[in-house]
């Protein structure tokens, strides 16, 4: 039996494919994929062979695998790929910031940012534990509104803004595929917990000493929220290293950053990098608080991480 259908999880190359007719399976992959070097990813749409036309073959069957049910035999045209965290076919990323406890780390959230600019995904901010610290949400918040993007201060505890935030999703539409990425600590389990009850995400407490959570998602999942869309906890920012993996060119940072758009082309320099220049568009705006200070500090950061690493650079 042939099926199309959604990989929602994979640990350890098994993968959950969750079919259109909503069975979920547990499948291996094609030896061909290795072959080729392609990994199916969490988000990815397949085709998957059940039961005894799968032939998962002796290998398989030695490792223990008995409660496999088939494999994943093709994976349809993605629209986008994510290295970090891995998934496929995003349609919106959720960057969640947590007022305090942990304090923010505002660079690691504009790399997520960056990145999902330039594998086209859109992007929306999160504010959490807005209980704990009003006026520094409001501060955070301004930022991102100001950056453009859909901003969604909430509590867990007192359910302020959740209603917003859960329409948001709702109005993604079916088949929408999210996530929640945050530091570990930022509260996204728990806010997820509190959005959909039924999904009893684990979640970790803050660790007194460091004042970091304890890392409590360890992979990708995809869970249904019951309006249509999908929506997905991620392991912690830890894993955006841009010395390690190539997620893009200096060239394409300034891109990466869409406050600066109206500003292309507008700086003295032809090659203006937006990082000192005299007659820089992008640094007056900053000047004149047209852009956030905090935005071009992650921004200037980034630039310096970028500016010598070539692709070869691993």
């Amino acid at each position: 039996m042939t099926v199309n259908g959604l990989i929602t999880k994979g640990v350890g190359g098994l993968y959950t494919v969750l079919s259109d007719g909503g069975t979920a399976y547990a499948c291996r992959a094609r030896g061909h994929f290795r072959h080729e070097g392609v990994s199916p990813t969490v988000g990815d749409s397949v085709v998957a062979v059940i039961g005894d036309e799968a032939d998962i073959g002796e290998k398989i069957k030695k490792a223990g695998d008995t409660d496999i049910d088939g494999v994943i035999d093709s994976i349809l045209p993605r629209k986008n790929l994510l290295i970090r965290p891995p998934f496929a076919n995003l349609d919106v990323m959720f960057a969640v910031i947590p007022t305090c406890r942990p304090a923010p780390d505002l660079t690691s959230v504009d790399k997520m940012l960056s990145i999902s600019e330039h594998a086209d995904i859109n992007a929306a901010v999160i504010i959490t534990k807005c209980e704990l610290d009003p006026p520094a949400a409001d501060r955070v918040a301004d930022i991102y509104k100001k950056a453009g993007y859909p901003v969604f201060p909430v509590s867990a505890v007192s359910g302020d803004g959740i209603g917003a935030l859960s329409d948001y999703i709702a109005s993604l539409g079916g088949g929408a595929l999210t996530a929640f990425a945050g530091a570990s600590g930022a509260g996204k389990s728990t806010l997820l917990n509190r959005l959909y009850p039924a999904l009893s995400l684990g979640t970790g407490e803050l660790s007194r000493k460091i004042s970091r959570g304890r890392q409590t998602t360890r992979h990708v999942e995809l869970f249904p929220t019951g309006t249509g869309a999908y929506i997905a906890d991620t392991p912690g920012f830890s894993l955006l290293d841009f010395e390690r993996f190539d997620f893009f060119s200096v060239e394409a940072l300034p891109f990466t950053f869409r406050e600066f758009e109206p500003y292309h082309g507008k700086c003295r320099y032809t090659k203006c990098t937006h990082v000192c220049e005299d007659g820089c568009a992008v640094i007056a705006a900053v000047n004149s608080g047209l852009i956030a200070r905090e935005r071009h500090d992650s921004y200037r950061a980034l630039y310096e991480t970028l500016k010598d690493k070539r692709p070869w650079n691993k």
